[in-house]
């Protein structure tokens, strides 16, 4: 164990004196190693409960063995989920046949705006309707827990859509109840919800909640249901907050506990926390950087980095190609099931046939789908896919796919951000993709579009995006930040959104 630097002793003292925890834990600041330093500063008995099974086994072979790794799903599984294992191993099949064992029949067709609903959308909704509410704090299925759906998203016509899925997820709940037989296939959120809804007693003495920024509200309100009987200590990085999409939710920000912090990064340099710092100062994050003076870390020009991080999964798909083109081994991390299946998709809309692909279900053809992410605003995010698709055929696309070598062999790694998140390279280049927000309504003396504000999920994933670098970042398709004025702290604009006082400023600096 390394001596502890004065913030992670700040840490362990408050944690003997028994307090609630929230810590806050900036890029490559050691959390895990504080995490185990916590653990090993008493003998009392404690569960470490982490985002995923990998994370839950590296701490197990970390911490000490008064303390037990595991998921929350795990949590539950041993509780209640081993009962339902008959029907977890009943074989996948597709969601329509699950929609029509529920009554949605296979000729259903609905008409809502200018969009046919197919039996297989409302399928689709009605399954994914249920694990919405599967991750969600509520006791019952409810309206808002209907996704809402491509070229439908306007609130009047998602209300026709509520008013038609909610009786049949609801059924499809009522299904899930049987621990032996049901028609809707049963997974690890299923169980998870059924025992959250017994509203569980963890016995431990302590409980640490990692990556607490991506929480479902379903494990938050597992995990603060303890209060009365056990301590509690979440930690994560609310500026890494990046899966609101999926139903995560930054539960640090409410935590009534201790605040602490952990601003000494041990994975870069001072150049690199500087530029982490401007992120940070953007999502209004209540901690800023220190890097290791020790760690050289430059912000330059990389020609040949270990990994390019891109904002999406086509912008991914570019960079591949040209790497290809050069002649170089390429991994994706993740690897390209989700591009096939997309490139699938286009496939299928340009023969005139039907997707099943969640982001298409509802398009009846090529055409439809080109101009709604021309046209609409909510379709806009698609106009990158079509663009690949048009330029390149969906033939090109796919072969690239199978193209691609596995990480160990790869000379070169590209990634998504989100994907990206709890890794890190020695050299990494930042993708095209991550584009300058323009404000299109205000204009320079030369009619050009003004920079336009940051979404605070778009600086997140930024931040998450270069802190991935150790000894080199090439900032690539986040350049445009050193021209704008929430990226320079000292400009007027920024100047009218001070920094907030951070609320651990009394802690003093993080020394070793």
């Amino acid at each position: 164990m390394p001596d502890p630097t004065y913030e992670q002793s700040t840490a362990v003292d408050a944690f003997q004196r028994g307090d609630h925890v929230v810590l806050q834990a900036g890029a490559g600041t050691g959390k895990t190693t504080t995490l185990a330093m916590l653990a090993a500063s008493t003998g009392k008995r404690g569960r470490y409960i982490a985002f995923n099974k990998s994370i839950a086994g590296d701490a197990a072979r970390t911490f000490p063995s008064n303390i037990l790794c595991k998921t929350a799903q795990s949590l539950a599984f041993s509780a209640v989920g081993h009962m339902y294992a008959p029907r977890m191993n009943a074989p996948r099949i597709p969601g329509w046949k699950t929609g029509a064992s529920l009554g949605i029949a296979v000729n259903m067709r609905i008409r809502i705006g200018e969009r046919n609903v197919t039996n297989k959308a409302l399928s689709y909704t009605t399954l994914r309707t249920v694990t919405r509410f599967c991750q969600s704090a509520d006791s019952t299925i409810k309206r808002h827990h209907v996704p809402r759906l491509r070229g439908i998203e306007a609130e009047h016509l998602h209300t026709q859509l509520v008013d038609i899925v909610l009786p049949y997820a609801t059924k499809a709940w009522e299904d899930l109840q049987s621990p032996l037989e049901g028609v809707v296939r049963f997974d690890h959120d299923h169980y998870l919800k059924i025992w959250a809804l017994t509203e569980p007693t963890i016995r431990a003495d302590f409980l640490l909640l990692d990556e607490a920024q991506d929480t479902n509200p379903v494990v938050e309100k597992i995990f603060n249901a303890q209060r009365q009987h056990t301590q509690l200590v979440m930690v994560g990085d609310s500026a890494q907050a990046i899966y609101g999409w999926r139903g995560a939710r930054d539960v640090m920000s409410d935590f009534e506990g201790t605040q602490l912090a952990l601003s000494q990064s041990f994975r870069f340099g001072s150049a690199l926390a500087e530029e982490a710092n401007r992120w940070l100062h953007i999502v209004d994050s209540p901690i800023r950087l220190t890097g290791t003076p020790a760690i050289s870390t430059r912000l330059e020009r990389v020609t040949e980095p270990d990994a390019i991080l891109c904002r999406s999964n086509v912008g991914s798909m570019l960079e591949v190609m040209r790497l290809l083109e050069d002649g170089r081994r390429v991994a994706l991390v993740g690897g390209g099931e989700s591009l096939r299946a997309l490139a699938q998709a286009a496939r299928d809309l340009k023969a005139g046939r039907r997707s099943i692909h969640p982001e298409l279900i509802l398009f009846d053809s090529w055409g439809e789908l080109q101009e709604y992410a021309e046209y609409d605003p909510s379709g806009r995010d698609l106009l990158p896919l079509v663009e690949l698709v048009d330029e390149h055929g969906v033939d090109v696309i796919l072969d690239a796919v199978n193209k691609l070598s596995v990480e160990q062999g790869a000379e070169i790694v590209v990634s998504t951000a989100h994907k990206a998140k709890g890794r890190e390279w020695a050299s990494v280049r930042i993708g095209e993709d991550f584009t300058e927000p323009m404000d299109q309504e205000e204009t320079d003396e030369n009619g050009d579009p003004l920079p336009g504000d940051i979404d605070d999920a778009e600086a997140r994933l930024a931040y998450v995006a270069v802190t991935r670098a150790r000894h080199q970042l090439d900032i690539g398709g986040l350049a445009w930040i050193n021209q704008h004025p929430d990226g320079n702290p000292g400009s007027p604009r920024s100047r009218q959104n001070p920094e907030p006082p951070s609320p651990w400023a009394a802690l003093g600096p993080a020394t070793n």
